[in-house]
């Protein structure tokens, strides 16, 4: 398969911390691939060296048409606002749009309120609508399911799906393994700013001893 992303030998230091330690991987082109790890293994670190938020020390990063995409939302600006200035290309899609608020009713109700108004949740699918407004080549996406209803959850597992059934490729930080059990064909897990395991998502679904000493627990006591 086609890598869309790859990092080779990747350290970044904030100040006296060594946060990323020789970071190798590659995701696949068309893929969902989840990154998992215990709390401070890094792997929030590891999204925002890619996106150039924070300066790589040393190592290669290498992207194929990457657009890096905030999943910020501008709380004076309406939820329509926020949509505009997401869809660099042009104006909404009408038809895209619909298939957003089928994932996200909530958004079409709230069309014309501040975000600053919406309630936690709200605000996340806005991020997530931001970032698929328009198609695109590679997402890097955060815990998108932390705090969140299971019924929202549940709604964004079926996003995701269906964004990457459309020709996207995922990075996906999660730390609801339901979710990454879902979602994800392949899977890293980082430890103390290392990649220590790589294989199939469903290989590690399926092996508590190795889910318990990679991560402390297994998936079934995580959701």
């Amino acid at each position: 398969m086609t890598e869309l992303l790859s990092l080779a030998g990747v350290h970044t230091h904030i100040g006296r911390y060594h946060i990323l330690q020789g970071v190798d991987f590659s995701v696949a082109e068309g893929q969902t691939t989840m990154l998992l790890g215990r709390n401070g293994a890094g792997k929030t670190s590891t999204l925002r060296t890619i996106m150039g938020l924070w300066q790589a020390s040393a190592g290669r990063i290498s992207l194929h048409g990457y657009v890096p995409e905030s999943m910020a939302v501008f709380s004076d600006l309406t939820v329509k606002e926020n949509l505009v200035l997401a869809a660099r290309d042009g104006p909404l899609d009408d038809a895209r749009l619909e298939w957003i608020f089928g994932f996200f009713p909530a958004l079409k109700r709230f069309w014309l309120s501040r975000a600053g108004a919406l309630s936690g949740g709200q605000k996340q699918m806005l991020s997530i609508a931001r970032a698929i407004v328009e198609p695109r080549k590679l997402l890097l996406i955060d815990e998108p399911t932390k705090g969140l209803a299971p019924a929202i959850v549940v709604a964004l597992i079926e996003c995701f799906a269906e964004v990457k059934r459309r020709g996207a490729t995922i990075l996906l930080v999660e730390q609801n393994f339901f979710a990454a059990r879902e979602l994800g064909d392949s899977v890293l897990v980082m430890d103390n700013g290392k990649i220590v395991h790589r294989g199939e998502m469903a290989a590690l679904a399926s092996d508590v001893a190795l889910q318990e000493r990679l991560l402390g627990l297994s998936l079934e006591t995580h959701q």
